[in-house]
């Protein structure tokens, strides 16, 4: 009779192994775990890095800024840059800097990362920070905080880098979309993206990585302005817009790119967008077509 009530039960037992496969199923563009807070740049919105922290567990949490993207050689614990990263309320806060691959590829370096709830990298030239630490210890371990569950962020040249194609990336200028460093971090996969988006008037510079790597989702964001991602969904935070360029959408009759405003949401992986009203509705005017 035991025998018989085990049997009975297995059947409910498998629908319910089935139902949490389904439910932590891997996500394809971004985090599976954790979150990422990628910011256009400038970050007056205090809200901004307040999402951040409150995702990293609040003001308490051990937070680490990286500002490694930044033109000095040597950053330490008194750097000045550190005030508004506690005007905002972080009270635990340390600094992690290298120029030297090998110093980052040490277990001595990450133990900070191992011990912080989030991780933020400030701005300055992507390409520095690729330098630094792509495929090293220190890039293993940005993931093993999503893993589980931290929170990465970055500003400007903090927000290229965690993208999977490295806009921007050349050493002789910024204003060189596709340069000699290419590949970013990819905390968010088969993505580029830009910044300091209308400020800058750079909305139609993505256009020409689209058109080269037609398979990449471009995401442009303006500064003040941030995408909160966690899975294959972000929503759009701050005070200006989010552009995005997928070379199977338009707004007819040959418009590239469209707009996100605060409070809009996007599926990374059906690359779908939606804005809230009582009920979500997708994005006037976007409609499925090629690039011409």
């Amino acid at each position: 009779m035991r025998e018989m009530k085990k049997s009975k039960k297995c059947p409910l037992v498998f629908m319910i192994l089935i139902l949490v496969m389904i439910s932590v199923q891997a996500a394809e563009v971004g985090p599976s775990k954790g979150y990422l807070v990628i910011v256009g740049g400038s970050m007056q919105d205090p809200a901004i890095f307040g999402r951040f922290l409150e995702l990293a567990g609040g003001p308490d949490a051990p937070i680490v800024i990286i500002p490694t993207a930044g033109n000095e050689e040597n950053y330490d614990q008194y750097w000045p840059g550190l005030t508004r990263y506690r005007n905002a309320g972080a009270k635990n806060l340390t600094v992690l800097h290298t120029r030297d691959r090998a110093v980052a590829d040490t277990e001595e370096f990450v133990l900070p990362i191992k011990e912080a709830r989030g991780v933020f990298f400030t701005g300055g030239r992507q390409w520095r920070l690729a330098d630094s630490y792509l495929n090293t210890r220190t890039h293993e371990e940005l993931f093993a905080l999503l893993d589980r569950g931290g929170v990465i962020g970055g500003s400007s040249a903090g927000a290229t880098i965690q993208g999977s194609f490295l806009v921007r990336g050349d050493t002789n200028g910024n204003i060189v979309m596709i340069g000699d460093h290419l590949a970013g971090f990819g905390f968010l996969k088969n993505v580029g993206i830009d910044q300091h988006l209308l400020k800058r008037n750079r909305q139609f510079d993505m256009i020409e990585v689209i058109e080269k790597y037609s398979e990449l989702l471009g995401i442009g964001i303006d500064e003040d302005t941030a995408i909160v991602v966690q899975g294959d969904r972000f929503e759009v935070i701050g005070q200006g817009y989010v552009a995005i360029y997928d070379s199977h959408k338009l707004i007819p009759p040959d418009g590239k790119f469209y707009f996100l405003a605060p409070g809009d949401r996007f599926d990374l992986e059906k690359r779908e967008a939606q804005r809230p009203s009582r009920t979500m509705r997708p994005i006037d005017r976007v409609k499925k077509g090629e690039w011409r």
